[in-house]
């Protein structure tokens, strides 16, 4: 926690913003500093109930004590791609509310160094993705582009669509969207659907063929490739592995799946 000081000083200002929730990990992957939105969000939802929110709920503990398992088998392939030095910018994802509900949100992640230039840990903030008429990152004119993602991920989406919605032509849209997200519109908009899967693979009884169908694949066949190539196990292993382990579930190194960037 001192090698943290510093840094937690300013920390401190994310208590002011009711929104966002942010964190600070150590490299184990143990909270050492949350702000009070986090708390709050996370902490009526798990296992402390009572009516005043205690950072001792949360400090010291990873995401395999908050989350379910394959959640926080996830967050943690998310803690070592960061830990190498690399950012997670702006993306997409489902998260958790109090009450069982999940909400769309904007997740950016980054390493914290020491003065030496070592990674000592990360650190991430996570929003509500706005309405399609809102900006979601200041500065930004993708926010409808997300939010039209979030809301047709079901479906055919052509970069020329988006283009269109953004008011800019396909390759000027193309160029500004890669330098913002680091992905092109097409690989952001799998890992959209990818996630979406995951989560129905685990909270819904729908056959593979449905959430294959239901995320945007165009056939079962289809959808087993590109979700192996992301979390290096099929769906239907996905499920069964989560399903028998439960929390127990072990975390899967980096290593063991074939795509090395977290979805």
């Amino acid at each position: 926690m001192t090698q943290f000081h510093p840094l937690l000083q300013l920390a401190k200002l994310f208590d002011c913003v009711e929104e966002v929730l942010a964190w600070v990990k150590d490299r184990e992957g143990r909270y050492c500093w949350v702000n009070q939105a986090f708390l709050i969000n996370f902490t009526l939802d798990g296992h402390h109930r009572s009516a005043q929110v205690d950072t001792r709920d949360v400090l010291g503990k990873t995401d395999y004590d908050l989350s379910p398992a394959f959640l926080a088998d996830q967050f943690r392939l998310d803690d070592e791609y960061v830990l190498a030095g690399k950012p997670i910018v702006n993306r997409i994802e489902m998260v958790g509310q109090p009450g069982g509900s999940t909400v769309w949100n904007v997740t950016n992640k980054i390493p914290l160094v020491d003065l030496s230039g070592a990674v000592i840990g990360t650190a991430g903030i996570t929003r509500k993705l706005d309405s399609a008429g809102q900006s979601i990152v200041p500065g930004s004119e993708f926010g409808p582009i997300l939010a039209y993602m979030r809301d047709h991920y079901q479906t055919t989406i052509t970069n020329r669509q988006l283009a269109r919605l953004a008011h800019m032509s396909v390759r000027s849209f193309e160029r500004k969207f890669q330098a913002n997200f680091h992905l092109t519109p097409q690989r952001y908009l799998k890992k959209v659907q990818i996630r979406m899967a995951s989560r129905a693979l685990m909270y819904t009884g729908q056959t593979l063929a449905e959430v294959a169908i239901g995320c945007g694949f165009s056939d079962q066949s289809h959808f087993t490739r590109e979700f192996r190539r992301h979390f290096g196990r099929t769906p239907r292993d996905y499920r069964v592995h989560y399903a028998r382990r439960g929390d127990d579930a072990a975390f899967v190194p980096k290593s063991a799946a074939v795509e090395q960037e977290p979805v």
